[in-house]
């Protein structure tokens, strides 16, 4: 079986410790990989600093944007094996897994020629005295992806502190150790990166994670995962007062207004609630129907959900994979069960193992915990309104803010309510739309900054203002 390692330096390491990755699906093993803690960790930050310190990477925008278009061919190269391995591995439906690989070639490009680009100001203030501004990378750049979408949400962070000009310490999770494997492999391939410019471990535990945390050697880290792990990192960055970036946990309302295309709705309403297994940040959570359909959108919802076929990741007939593993799959059944006692269980999903099928929760408390807490699997609420005020109020009352979707045929509808949204991205009759050139990342305690855009590269840099008088004749 394949033995996946750590790259740090520029070389393959081991540890200790191996653990087998297994297929949630079968349950079956897939290989083992290098599991790694405090002292894979303490090596990359070191490397990552030496090569910051002394190769010509943070100051070098050719070798940069060279880097990263040779890293996105490379990946492309091997985007079957990609979709191939994140199926068996991580279970998402080969479809979503072409999906995730698709999204990240792009992003890479897109993060390749920003690095060829640059933007200040600069004025002379008043006769002889000039001031500009200049944008330099941060330093070392510290990355925590999450298992769910491993590739995409990696590169969504690493590419932009790579085009920023920081070198990068990334730890990657226990859960998706050969894909970790796979994408280390690609960078370690790619000729144009210097050594210890990307270092990568996989940590199933959490003693290497706090470290990049901590670490006064570390100057900027991005976090994607939950948000009481989100609230975590920030007390323990607070002693070194380290720029943090934190897309946490989400729970997107989808508000469906009398005048929506039903026949467009469902479709997307069914696959934004088992795209990932559930197991997405901007999974639509929460559908929210105005009452003048809601009899008909609850019929056909529950239709729709009770039809997904749920299989293996890797077979082509499977419409939904199984979850990241059985442990993950009795939480969120115990969650709907639980829910039955205060609410209305309109589809329960039946498990299998990690299988668990969708489930359809009919709720009016706003208090409720399936409404409150992020379910992080294959279950949606369904919520009935009157007014649009009603509509906004309710999608506004979790701490919660990444991403909402509003479907209506109305012109004027669609800005009025999205203006309202406490959410970063808001979509009119779509959802899961994602643009490399522009932001996306959530308000409240959905997370801190922006990925994607000018913005996610303005992450990982500092500003610098310089001042010169002209000497006097």
């Amino acid at each position: 079986m394949h033995h996946a390692r750590h790259l740090i330096n520029g070389e393959w390491t081991d540890s200790a410790r191996r653990t087998e990755s297994f297929n949630p699906a079968t349950g079956k093993a897939l290989g083992t990989f290098a599991d790694g803690g405090a002292e894979e960790a303490r090596a990359a930050i070191t490397a990552a600093r030496t090569a910051f310190d002394t190769t010509d990477w943070a100051r070098d925008r050719q070798l940069r944007a060279r880097a990263l278009f040779e890293l996105a061919d490379r990946l492309a190269a091997r985007r079957e094996e990609f979709i191939t391995l994140l199926a068996r591995e991580n279970g998402k439906v080969l479809a979503e897994a072409a999906f995730e690989i698709d999204l990240t070639v792009p992003k890479l490009r897109y993060y390749a020629s920003l690095a060829l680009s640059d933007h200040g100001s600069a004025a002379e203030v008043r006769p002889g005295l000039y001031s500009m501004t200049l944008r330099e990378p941060a330093g070392v750049a510290a990355v925590i992806a999450p298992w769910n979408s491993p590739v995409v949400l990696a590169v969504r962070s690493f590419a932009p502190a790579l085009a920023a000009g920081c070198t990068v310490v990334m730890k990657l999770p226990g859960q998706t150790g050969l894909v970790n494997g796979l994408l280390s492999e690609v960078i370690a391939e790619t000729a144009s990166l210097p050594a210890g410019v990307v270092n990568v471990f996989t940590e199933s535990g959490n003693d290497g994670a706090p470290l990049l945390v901590s670490s006064p050697e570390v100057d900027v880290l991005s976090y994607t995962g939950s948000t009481v792990v989100g609230r975590i990192i920030m007390a323990a960055a607070a002693p070194t007062l380290k720029p943090l970036s934190l897309e946490l946990g989400g729970k997107s309302p989808m508000l469906v207004f009398d005048d929506a295309d039903l026949d467009d709705v469902v479709p997307v309403l069914t696959k934004a609630v088992t795209t990932f297994t559930g197991q997405f940040c901007m999974t639509g959570s929460r559908i929210l129907a105005q009452r003048g359909i809601a009899d008909e959108l609850r019929r056909r919802m529950s239709d729709a959900l009770r039809a997904v076929k749920v299989g293996p990741g890797d077979d082509p007939a499977s419409e939904m994979g199984p979850m990241i593993d059985e442990a993950n799959a009795r939480r969120v059944e115990r969650m709907v069960d639980e829910a039955s006692e205060y609410a209305t269980v309109l589809v329960r999903g039946e498990r299998d193992g990690a299988f668990l099928s969708p489930s359809l929760v009919e709720v009016a408390a706003l208090d409720a915990p399936i409404v409150q807490r992020e379910v992080f699997g294959p279950v949606a609420t369904f919520e009935v309104f009157d007014t649009e005020e009603q509509a906004v109020a309710r999608a506004n009352a979790t701490e919660f803010g990444l991403a909402a979707s509003v479907w209506t045929r109305d012109v004027d509808r669609p800005l009025r309510v999205q203006r309202e949204l406490k959410a970063g991205t808001v979509w009119t009759n779509t959802w899961a739309v994602v643009h490399d050139m522009f932001e996306e990342g959530g308000f409240k305690q959905s997370g801190l900054g922006r990925l994607n855009g000018v913005r996610g590269l303005e992450e990982f840099q500092e500003v610098k203002h310089l001042v010169h008088a002209a000497p006097r004749s």
